[in-house]
């Protein structure tokens, strides 16, 4: 199991750069960066609303959720 980020699709979609979102919802590139790389192990409620507003668009086009057959206990 595991959550896909696709913020990379939804950049291209929309025609825009990491560093111009970074700036219009107000977080750093670098911790966009660890997003758009499925890297980060949370998100905040306040930085995925401010990502869809800007990218007008719904959570689940950013995030995804894929069952990859293993189960496997979260990390915690």
């Amino acid at each position: 199991m595991s959550i896909v980020v696709n913020l990379d699709v939804m950049l291209a979609r929309r025609k825009m750069k990491l560093m111009d979102l970074a700036a219009a919802v107000g977080i750093s590139v670098q911790n966009l960066s660890t997003l758009k790389t499925g890297k980060a192990r949370a998100v905040r409620f306040s930085t995925l609303a401010a990502l869809c507003r800007v990218l007008d668009c719904q959570p689940g086009d950013i995030l995804e959720y894929r069952d990859d057959g293993l189960d496997q206990p979260p990390d915690d």
